[in-house]
């Protein structure tokens, strides 16, 4: 499972570290509980939040192996969530957990990117 944000690309898991049937939370930078922490860490460089609006945010996901895509029920990424300016960005069509008609399924046979945008959950 990989971040897209503010130009770059970032490893949060391989698919078979990531929990199904359950919640998901990866943080980048100080903290950093992802794949390869020290490489996927948004200080090094320093990303510059002028740059989330400048390329696309999303999640996108590799399939691998033989288990199926993945159903994605609900998506938020928080950007500087402890500092004075907190950026968030999730996917509207997402909100309203638990039904068919907000939920998206990600694998090699039908997509495997989900575009975020501007806002958290219920904005």
């Amino acid at each position: 499972m990989y971040l897209g944000l503010a130009g770059r690309e970032f490893l949060l898991a391989n698919t078979d570290r990531i929990a199904r049937n359950g919640d998901n939370q990866f943080v980048l930078g100080e903290g950093g509980n992802v794949a390869n922490a020290d490489h996927n860490d948004p200080r090094r460089p320093q990303l510059d939040t002028a740059d989330l609006d400048r390329y696309p945010a999303y999640i996108r996901l590799r399939d691998e192996g033989g288990d199926p895509g993945w159903c994605l029920e609900q998506v938020c990424v928080a950007v500087n969530p402890r500092g004075a300016v907190r950026h968030q960005f999730s996917n509207p069509r997402l909100e309203g957990m638990h039904t068919d008609g907000a939920r998206i399924w990600l694998s090699d046979d039908c997509g495997t990117r989900l575009h975020l945008g501007r806002g958290g959950l219920g904005s």
